[in-house]
Parts: structure tokens; C-alpha cells; sequence
């Protein structure tokens, strides 16, 4: 493998996500300006045409962790995306020129974007970023032609406003009840409690459901905002085309921890027990890899993925349990329990999870689960936060720092979805903030925050290459065929969470909610940057 051609594109910045190929055309994002650029895969990248979104800068001060945005997405001629003030655009794909576009929220308030968008059917379904700010946050469906809204959904509040069916929504085979959100926050709280889809969608055509993850409560502050905060926290799945949820699991009540549980859902269809079923494979930045049947959400496997896991022992397994689903928590490491202004120490993970957004893959070759992961704990300490439109609503101080024993920070591992079991773990030394690509050939690819893609072999862990990029890599690494033969192609530029530092150019530790200064080390390895870099496979 040697590296084909590279792409500067002209951001700094955490370059997350993947570039889209259709046919001869490869279409590259930015984080925030969020420009677009059609590159021709027949000339070397030639650029074939650049949209250049204008923005008002002013939203980049109410993104709460640095302006990376995760990607496009493609159906019928159209590109589309969502920017960071929100604002949903479809382009035509030939030639980037804007058919619509519509707001979808309001920075003002604090809720801005940096998912990538699905487009299921003939609509296009969006999320919303806002928790760290006290938005109330919803998934919307838009006409893929007109833009036209067709359903919205928020994650708190009344039933109807949820698009929640008292008695044909579920959670784990029981219908959730009238006012399950509302019952579950004190006074109106729920008005503010965040809930944020900010992650990735899934969708199963032959159900015809949608899946994703909502996002923390607000505020960080557990003793604000008594009891189970639902529906923040939870997997969701609903009708595509009505946007009604057929049902959900809340895997984190009450969540103490920042543990937004927004990290994509696998779908795959495996044997379980001589059966063949419809699963759903989810690994939680609280650090539980969950396998469910998506057509029914019953929980079939719920074990930790990360030996370093101790905000809970497990999770209750029993059907028969009144707890069953719910984590048994162990109270050392549950901040807030005894009031505020009083810091837990040796939490476990830390707030950016023992994963974070960045994809896991799945081979169904091997029938394993290749999934980057953090090693990385804190210290918390809540304090009270009022809330006020589009400033902080946090109310937590953070220190990040590697489980006791260790200076590492990170692993890629091999899990097996039914057994709940690492099967290989390779060490790195910081925490692993790029999505996996798993191959028909046997090989997954993962980069490094320190720059490197990297490849090994699918069974059991073995480095077949390595290559040093010009910057960390928190990008997806994607594979196409071009004309006959193979390539591998991934965004590099040092930034998300995990590289805030280096791409703010922030120095005080606390800053980043603790990131600064738990990934301090890495300015010794990598610098701020924005390239693609392109590899070709050895001809066949």
C-alpha cells in the first residue's frame, strides 16, 4: 500500500468524519466554515467544484467541544449536509449549487451541529448539538426535495411532543406509560434537559426504523436535576416515516457522569441460539458494549469493554428484576450523590467515555466487533449552574487522567457482540479517536491521534503497516474502488475533544473540560492540520 495522492483542505481544526465517493467524484467536508469541495477522482483530486457556506463566526463560541463536523451524506443527485448555526442545505451533486435550505435550530440558544445527516426514503433526518448549553433537543425529518419539515421529535417533555405512544412505545417489552418524561424531572427542568442526538444514525429498511442515541441531561450538575431525566441517555428507535418511537432503552438514568450515549448503532444479523436475529450492537461512551434485538429492543448483552470501568459493577440482566436494565451503580464514583462543591476522584471513564463518537466496525467474516477506545478517568466535581439562553449550562469541574498503574490512554480492541468478551486489545498511548474500517480482505485500518494509519489483521491483532500522517487523525478512515482498483482514504487534522488543546491552541489544563491537560503530551507528536490523504492498494 503507498500513499496515491493528498488533499489540503485549507481548515485546521478536528477534521472528523470520512469524504463520500459517488461514482468518479469524491466530495471532502471541513470543520467549521464547513466548506465542501468536489474533488475528481480521474485527475488526481482536481477540484471540481467548492461550496463555501457563509456562516456567522459567532456560533463557533457556542460549540462545546472544538468545530469539527462528521460528514455528507448522498441520494438522487443530491449532497447533503448540516452546518454548524444548523442550518440543513441540499446541493446538487454535479455541480454544488444550493436547491434549499432551512434552519433547524437556534445558536442563540445555545444549539448548533456537528453530525452528519441520514437520508432514509424521501426524507433527510437530522440531529442537534446543545446539552453542554441547556437545549432542548429533538431529531427532525425534512422533505429530501423540498426541504419541507415532516416530523420532529424532542427527547424531553410531553408525550406528544416526543412522538412517544403511551401504551406502543416500549422499553425492554413494557410500554413506558403516560408523561415518562415528564415524571422523571422535577418542575420543568425537562425544558432544559438537554438530550441531544448529536451523534450517528442507523436505519433498517425492512423495519423501517431509525436508530440513534440522545445525549447527556443538563446540567453536568446530577444534584440540579433529580431523577431518571428521561429520554436523555437513551437509544431510541422510530418509524422513519412517521417519526413515532417504537421503542427505547434508557441505559444511563440519571446520568451522573456526562455519559452521552449518542455512539452509532451497529446493525448486523448474527446467530443467537440457533436463531438468525436482528441486532443491534451500541458501544456507550459509559463504557457497557450493548447488544439488543432491534426489532423488539430486548437488552441481550451488556458487559464492560474497558477493564478500567467502575462507575458501575454491571448491569442487571434479569428480567424478572425490577432493575432490569438499569446499571448497579457503585456509589464511590457517583459524584453528586452526597450535594455539590465536593470532587469524586478515580471515576472510570471519564467524561469523553471509554469511546467516544468515532465508529466501531463489524466484519462478518470474523464476526467481531474492531473498536477504538479511550483508557482515560476523572475527577468531578458538580457545583450549582443557573441556566441562561446560549451561555454554559455545565456546572462541573473536570480532571482527566489514565486509570491507576498506567500512562496509556487508549486501545483498539476485537469484541465478540454475544459473548460480551474481548478477544485481542492492542495498547496506545493515547486514546483512539478515529473510526475503524474492517475489510473483505482480512485487514482493519484505525488511526492515531499522533498521526498514524494504522492496519492490522482482522484475527488477531497483528500490525501489517503504519504510515505517519502530517496531523492526529480523529477522522473515519473509508475504502473505494476507482477504475479497477482499491484505495484507502482518511482525514487528518488534530483536534474533537481528546485534541482540543492543539487545535484552540489552549495551554491551561483545566480548559476543554480537563482535556488540555490530560492529553498535554501529545503536542509532542502531531500539530494542527487539515489533509486527505489517499493510499492505493496493490493493483490485482
Amino acid at each position: 500500500m503507498k500513499v496515491a495522492w493528498t488533499y489540503s483542505t485549507g481548515v485546521l481544526r478536528g477534521h472528523e468524519g470520512a469524504p463520500l465517493v459517488v461514482g468518479h467524484i469524491m466530495y471532502v467536508h471541513t470543520p467549521f466554515p464547513n466548506t465542501v469541495t468536489a474533488l475528481d477522482l480521474n485527475q488526481d483530486g482536481r477540484i471540481l467544484w467548492r461550496y463555501a457556506p457563509r456562516q456567522d463566526s459567532a456560533v463557533v463560541a457556542v460549540m462545546c467541544c472544538d468545530t469539527v463536523h462528521r460528514g455528507l451524506a448522498y441520494k438522487d443527485g443530491r449532497v447533503f449536509l448540516q452546518l454548524a448555526d444548523t442550518t440543513v442545505v441540499a446541493l446538487e451533486a454535479e455541480t454544488g449549487r444550493v436547491l434549499w435550505s432551512v434552519k433547524n435550530g437556534d445558536p442563540a440558544r445555545g444549539e448548533t451541529n456537528t453530525a452528519a445527516v441520514m437520508p432514509v426514503r424521501d426524507a433527510v433526518i437530522v440531529g442537534l448539538s446543545g446539552g453542554e448549553y441547556g437545549a432542548r433537543c429533538h431529531v427532525t425529518a425534512y422533505d429530501q426535495a423540498t426541504g419541507r419539515r415532516l416530523w420532529r421529535a424532542y427527547a424531553t417533555g410531553p408525550d406528544a411532543e416526543m412522538l412517544v405512544d403511551p401504551e406502543k412505545t416500549t422499553e425492554l417489552g413494557r410500554p413506558v406509560g403516560p408523561d415518562s418524561s415528564l415524571t422523571s424531572w422535577e418542575g420543568e427542568q425537562w425544558k432544559t434537559g438537554g438530550g441531544c442526538a448529536w451523534g450517528w444514525f442507523s436505519y433498517d429498511p425492512d423495519l423501517d426504523l431509525v436508530y440513534y442515541g440522545t445525549g447527556n441531561p443538563s446540567t453536568w450538575n446530577p444534584a440540579q436535576r433529580p431523577g431518571d431525566n428521561r429520554w436523555a441517555m437513551a437509544i431510541v428507535a422510530r418509524d422513519a416515516t412517521t417519526g413515532m418511537a417504537r421503542w427505547v432503552y434508557q441505559m444511563t438514568p440519571h446520568d451522573q457522569w456526562d455519559y452521552d450515549g449518542v455512539n452509532e448503532m451497529i446493525l448486523t444479523d448474527q446467530e443467537v441460539g440457533g436463531q438468525k436475529r436482528r441486532l443491534l450492537t451500541h458501544f456507550d461512551r459509559n463504557g457497557f458494549g450493548y447488544t439488543l434485538d432491534r426489532a423488539t429492543g430486548a437488552l441481550l448483552v451488556a458487559q464492560k469493554f474497558d477493564p478500567s470501568v467502575n462507575w458501575a459493577k454491571r448491569i442487571e440482566l434479569d428480567p424478572a428484576s425490577p432493575a432490569y436494565g438499569r446499571p448497579v451503580v457503585d456509589e464511590r464514583y457517583a459524584p453528586g450523590t452526597t450535594g455539590e462543591d465536593e470532587t469524586v476522584t478515580g471515576i472510570c471513564p471519564g467524561a469523553l467515555g471509554a469511546k467516544n463518537q468515532q465508529p466501531a466496525a463489524y466484519s462478518p467474516a470474523t464476526g467481531l466487533f474492531y473498536v477504538p477506545t479511550n483508557h482515560m478517568c476523572m475527577d468531578y466535581e458538580p457545583f450549582h449552574v443557573t441556566y441562561t439562553p446560549g451561555q454554559p449550562y455545565v456546572g462541573a469541574t473536570l480532571t482527566l487522567h489514565p486509570p491507576p498503574g498506567t500512562d496509556r490512554t487508549g486501545a483498539f480492541i476485537a469484541w465478540d457482540n454475544l459473548s460480551g468478551r474481548i478477544k485481542w486489545s492492542i495498547p496506545e498511548p493515547f486514546s483512539v479517536w478515529s473510526g475503524a474500517l474492517a475489510t473483505a480482505g482480512g485487514v482493519v485500518f484505525y488511526g492515531t491521534l499522533e498521526g498514524y494509519l494504522k492496519a492490522v489483521d482482522a484475527v488477531t491483532g497483528r500490525e501489517l503497516y503504519r504510515f505517519k500522517t502530517p496531523s492526529g487523525i480523529v477522522g473515519n478512515v473509508t475504502t473505494y474502488m476507482h477504475d479497477g482498483r482499491q484505495y484507502v482514504a482518511v482525514l487528518s487534522g488534530i483536534g474533537g475533544w481528546a485534541g482540543i488543546g492543539l487545535a484552540a491552541g489552549l495551554t491551561d489544563p483545566a480548559e476543554g473540560s480537563g482535556a488540555v491537560g490530560g492529553y498535554a503530551a501529545l503536542s509532542q507528536y502531531t500539530a494542527a492540520g487539515g489533509q486527505l490523504t489517499v493510499f492505493a492498494l496493490p493493483e490485482p
